[in-house]
This record gives structure tokens, C-alpha cells and sequence, in this order.
């Protein structure tokens, strides 16, 4: 195992995978943008793979009208789930660089969405949150898998998302990717 003072220095911009054993309802099966990470600080990110079938514009009449109400939104975690946050995402033309907007006011989406066909946009209700060091506990407990942004890891919904990382990053657990959520449908 990596040092772990190297091995935490800075999360931000990386994903999680739940653990196939990770069977707490909040995160079971969940995918985790990291938005903001430190030790000292904890930190702080958004579940990408649990869409809520409905838009912006479904959710907030406000939004109906804007470019924004066409954009989709997501269970974003179990912290704050009335408060909405808006991020918006793209990459470069080779794949390689990913941009991130997160916490974006709906005016700036709105002028991203209209500027730019290749962004990708999301409204998420709530976020995931941890205190000082409490990731970092639950990664080497394994309740995480550590993965890289990739395109098809983004832009993949429910199970598809989480199976990806998980395949991806660990292959010995590929296996428990295809175990029903629930058992009792075996």
C-alpha cells in the first residue's frame, strides 16, 4: 500500500466507486464526482449515476423557459437534497483535459449551454460531504474504488456508470457488478 500522506494529497477531480459491499442506501452502486478535497478540510462531491427523470425546468418553474430547464437532474447526495447545485462539464478536442464548472450560477450555464454544443450540463439535489479525514478512513476500510475521470465513466447513467468504474479499476471484483442490488430477484 502507498504512503498514505502521498496517496490523499488532493482527490479533487477524481472519481468513486462504491464497493460492491458498500451496501449503505445513500451510496450503494454510486458513482462520485469529487468536487473538493483536502485532509484537513474533508471533502465534497456529487453522485453522477442516480438521474430523478425529470429537467431543470420540470423542477423549478423559474427554469422553464431558460436554457437550463432542458438540463437534466440527478440525486446529488445525502446532504442538503433541497439545495440545487449546477455543474457543467466538457473536454478538449483530443479527450485528454476535462473541465469542470461546478456551483455555477444558473446564468452562467444558461450562457455555457448557448456558447458551447460540446458542454455537458447537470443539476444535482444535494451532495455528498466528509469531515476531516473520513474519506480517507473509508477508502483504505474499501468502501471506495479510486478512479480516474473518463468520458464514458460521465456520461453513463445508473448501473452502466458504476459497473465501468468498477470493471475498470478493479477486474478481481467484476464478478459482483452483476449481482442484483436486490438478492431476493435472483
Amino acid at each position: 500500500m502507498r504512503d498514505t500522506e502521498s496517496q490523499f494529497t488532493s482527490l479533487s477531480g477524481s472519481l468513486l466507486a462504491a464497493h460492491p459491499t458498500l451496501l449503505d442506501p445513500n451510496f450503494a452502486r454510486s458513482v462520485v464526482l469529487l468536487t473538493a478535497h483536502s485532509e484537513s478540510d474533508g471533502a465534497l462531491g456529487v453522485i453522477l449515476n442516480r438521474p430523478v427523470e425529470r429537467t431543470l425546468g420540470q423542477l423549478k418553474a423559474e427554469f422553464k423557459e431558460s436554457p437550463v430547464g432542458r438540463v437534466p437532474v440527478y440525486l446529488g447526495g445525502p446532504v442538503a437534497p433541497a439545495e440545487v447545485l449546477l455543474a457543467a462539464w466538457s473536454w478538449d478536442t483530443e479527450g485528454s483535459a476535462f473541465r469542470l464548472h461546478f456551483g455555477i450560477s444558473a446564468e452562467a450555464l444558461s450562457e455555457m449551454l448557448q456558447s458551447d454544443v460540446d458542454v455537458i450540463a447537470r443539476a444535482f439535489l444535494g451532495y455528498a460531504g466528509w469531515g476531516e479525514g473520513q474519506l480517507e478512513g473509508e477508502i483504505v476500510a474499501n468502501s471506495w474504488i479510486l478512479a480516474p475521470i473518463h468520458p464514458d465513466f460521465l456520461e453513463a447513467d445508473g448501473g452502466e456508470a458504476w459497473g465501468g468504474v468498477v470493471r475498470a479499476q478493479r477486474p478481481d471484483l467484476s464478478a459482483l457488478v452483476d449481482v442484483p442490488g436486490d438478492p431476493s430477484l435472483n
